[in-house]
């Protein structure tokens, strides 16, 4: 039988206790606003600022005509204007467009004399769901510029043929985007998690008094710790990306090279914020909790790995400057979808460089060998 009276008694415990936990009282009500507000504006499939560039080889009225329905019609953003097509590559694989729309010199002179005319879009394809959607609007504006120009010419057939092309992800698969993004996010978590539990252990295992005695410095403390989980977490990058290739087909096009200084900057910078909250934190447990929410919700949410950037809220947008992930993704999808080396990925190195210099002075800083 459940005594009433030891019941509420248990109840009235567990809520003053309740009250009194400071940790409890953020996981139960803050994190719940915080996860709605993180989903509620990051997660979102519409894809409404498409960056494009344009290649003009008629520099006709009908050829500006094309390239204003493209402007007027809010989906898309001419960013450059490219005098050939040759300059299309680079700017692709510095992923500066999304697209670029190449118009050809007898675009003009085949409307006028009643030929179907062609366009070419070719989509940047290592975000899968991005170029799907850039398609379907390149596809439905100049179906709907070929009627505005049924309509003028009493033509008997669409004047103008729209012929996609997809780069990088030829067959749009959103495994071959999905995996280069997986080792990412799965390495920030791992990388993370290990190294927030080492400080932390010293202290619940009560050897953190053996260390303070040692004359070694906090800095050596620190390096001393991050070294060996930065060779395994070296290690399981390219295991992961290993199984990635052979076990799901993702193409490799670059040279793993171009992987080994970039990797080693996203996991020193990782493993130093592991670290940092380590040192802050007493208790494995809450060291566990912090890490997890240091690195799963922005890799998640903030890294471009399952929403695209650009199509965020501009406070989200600045905040995932401060997500290593996101750097190190555009490497990763890089090397692997696009072939790109260090020409095109220097500017995330040098952030990765940056956040790893910030992280480990900030473990640093945060270690204290005083046991008071």
């Amino acid at each position: 039988m459940i005594d009433f009276t030891r019941l509420m008694a248990v109840v009235r415990k567990e809520i003053r206790q309740f009250r009194r936990d400071t940790r409890s009282l953020v996981l139960a009500f803050v994190l719940p606003l915080v996860l709605l507000v993180f989903f509620g504006y990051a997660i979102t499939w519409d894809v409404d600022d498409i960056r494009m560039a344009v290649v003009d080889q008629d520099h006709g009225s009908r050829a500006r005509e094309l390239v204003d329905a493209f402007h007027a019609a809010g989906r898309f953003t001419l960013v450059a204007r490219l005098p050939r097509t040759a300059d299309i590559g680079p700017l692709l694989d510095r992923g500066a467009v999304r697209m670029v729309l190449v118009i050809p010199p007898t675009f003009g002179s085949d409307l006028g004399a009643g030929r179907v005319a062609r366009v070419q879009a070719i989509v940047d394809g290592s975000d899968a769901n991005t170029a799907t959607i850039a398609i379907g609007y390149t596809q439905a504006l100049i179906q709907q510029f070929s009627s505005n120009l049924l309509l003028e010419t009493h033509a008997a057939s669409l004047p103008v043929d729209a012929r996609p092309r997809v780069w990088f992800n030829e067959e749009l698969s959103s495994r071959n985007m999905i995996v280069p993004g997986l080792v990412v996010l799965i390495m920030m978590i791992i990388a993370g998690l290990i190294t927030s539990l080492t400080i932390a252990r010293e202290w619940e295992r009560g050897t953190m008094e053996q260390l303070a005695s040692t004359p070694v410095t906090r800095l050596e403390v620190v390096l001393g710790k991050l070294l060996p989980y930065l060779v395994i977490a070296a290690a399981d990058v390219a295991v992961t990306s290993a199984v990635g290739v052979l076990l799901f087909h993702v193409p490799f096009r670059g040279n793993w090279l171009f992987l080994v200084v970039p990797t080693f900057l996203f996991l020193t910078g990782t493993l130093g914020l592991g670290l940092a909250i380590s040192a802050v934190s007493r208790t494995q447990l809450l060291a566990t909790q912090i890490g997890m929410l240091a690195t799963f919700l922005p890799g998640m949410l903030l890294s471009g790995f399952m929403f695209p950037i650009d199509v965020m809220p501009l406070p989200l947008r600045a905040l995932t400057f401060f997500v290593p992930a996101r750097y190190f993704l555009v490497v990763v999808r890089g090397v692997f979808l696009k072939g790109v080396g260090p020409a095109v990925l220097w500017p995330e190195a040098a952030l990765m460089l940056l956040y790893a210099v910030i992280t480990i002075g900030l473990a640093g800083r945060a270690f204290r060998k005083e046991l008071a």
